[in-house]
């Protein structure tokens, strides 16, 4: 017999011993792989790339007549991309100018009515001065004429012309006072028209200039322009579309301002903080290509809170499920031009967690603020166009 068989149990121990320190050095060498580098990090491999998807629209309604982009086309600022049929909003602006033209007219009457009006009030207080002196006479002859009577020196036929004359002048006195006073209306109200203003600065004039701007506006909307540059998608807008302001034309993704969405675990965001540094992989270029960002911030709340129909777990059967919640991600945006990523790529997102800011980063410092000047217009050219209108139709 040999040795190993005399002693089965001693060489079974061997082998427990040995198997045994084996897995020992396992968990001590995965303790030290926790201790030193996973605990460290935080991953996950549901996280998508996301962009800001800009909607183009008309502002007024009308028909497509032109498209100077399609799908997958990149374009810049201020491109135009569509045009729409501005007959209508020619004839508009034309009605404008004529209306503009039409009061300036009419309001200059106003001012050159004040000289007449004024010179009509004149007359009707000469004319109640006259009335008055008539009235004056009248009343001495009948006065005289009365203190006659009683020796028979005035007939009763002169007596009553007398008082005939009396009310006859009494009646246009009243008739001289009544022009008066509304020669004196009509001045006050056309001074009031006019008051503190001149033909150009005339309410009526500024109503009738403000409303060519707004023709001259609707007209200058026939063309569409992008209001920020990128890549155009979904486009829908189709030669001949009848459409109306606010609807979607076609869609504009702006491909250098992406970020990442990365849902963690709920029991993975306790060492989750803004300005912490990740590292990520797109599934487009795999691990040859290593994105650096920077935690953004964490969302309000998860994914399911802000769902359609959210879930409602105080009715029926209870099941806890583990929520996930975005945690947005802000890339290197040269590395993004240099790598380029579409919206909705996968990717693999690591958080490190012991990088309490992003200062070590060459990250230039984050901007959520957005404008276009797009839909802004300088407001020189109608302006100039409403002067000119004015002068021409003010009289010399």
């Amino acid at each position: 017999m040999t040795a190993s068989s005399k002693h089965p149990g001693k060489q079974r121990t061997r082998l427990l011993i040995i198997a045994t320190g084996f897995f020992v050095l396992i968990g001590l060498a995965y303790g030290a792989w926790w201790v030193g580098f996973a605990a460290r990090y935080e991953s996950t491999d549901d996280a998508y790339v996301h962009g800001d998807l800009v909607s183009v629209s008309a502002q007024i309604p009308g028909t497509v007549i032109a498209i100077g982009a399609d799908d997958t086309d990149a374009i810049k600022q201020g491109d135009l991309l569509i045009s729409l049929d501005g007959s209508d909003t020619e004839i508009a602006l034309a009605q404008a100018r004529a209306a503009l033209a039409q009061t300036v007219r009419r309001t200059q009457t106003l001012f050159v009515q004040n000289d007449a009006l004024a010179a009509d009030v004149a007359v009707g207080q000469a004319n109640v001065e006259q009335a008055e002196t008539q009235l004056h006479k009248a009343q001495n002859d009948l006065q005289r004429r009365n203190s006659l009577r009683g020796s028979g020196g005035v007939s009763g036929e002169e007596l009553l012309h007398a008082q005939v004359a009396v009310k006859s002048a009494q009646a246009s006195l009243a008739q001289a006072r009544a022009g008066l006073a509304a020669a004196r209306a009509t001045l006050a109200t056309n001074q009031a028209l006019t008051h503190g203003s001149t033909v150009a600065s005339h309410p009526d004039v500024q109503q009738a200039a403000d409303q060519l701007r707004q023709a001259w506006l609707a007209h200058r909307r026939t063309q569409v322009a992008a209001p920020v540059g990128g890549m155009v998608a979904q486009r829908t807008a189709q030669l001949g579309q009848r459409i109306q302001p606010g609807t979607p034309l076609m869609t504009l993704v702006p491909l250098e301002n992406l970020w990442v969405e990365a849902n963690f675990k709920e029991n993975q965001l306790h060492g989750v903080r803004p300005g912490q540094t990740a590292t990520l992989v797109s599934d487009l270029y795999g691990d040859d290509v290593v994105y650096h960002g920077i935690v953004q911030g964490i969302s309000a709340g998860s994914g399911g809170a802000f769902a359609l129909l959210p879930a409602q777990n105080a009715s029926g059967n209870w099941i806890k499920i583990i929520q996930r919640v975005p945690v947005r991600i802000r890339l290197d945006p040269k590395e993004l031009q240099a790598h380029p990523l579409r919206v909705g790529l996968s990717m693999t997102a690591k958080v490190k967690l012991d990088s309490a800011t992003a200062a070590d980063t060459a990250l230039p410092p984050a901007d959520t603020r957005q404008s276009t000047p797009i839909y802004g217009h300088d407001p020189a050219e109608v302006d100039t166009l409403i002067q000119r209108i004015i002068q021409e139709n003010l009289a010399p």
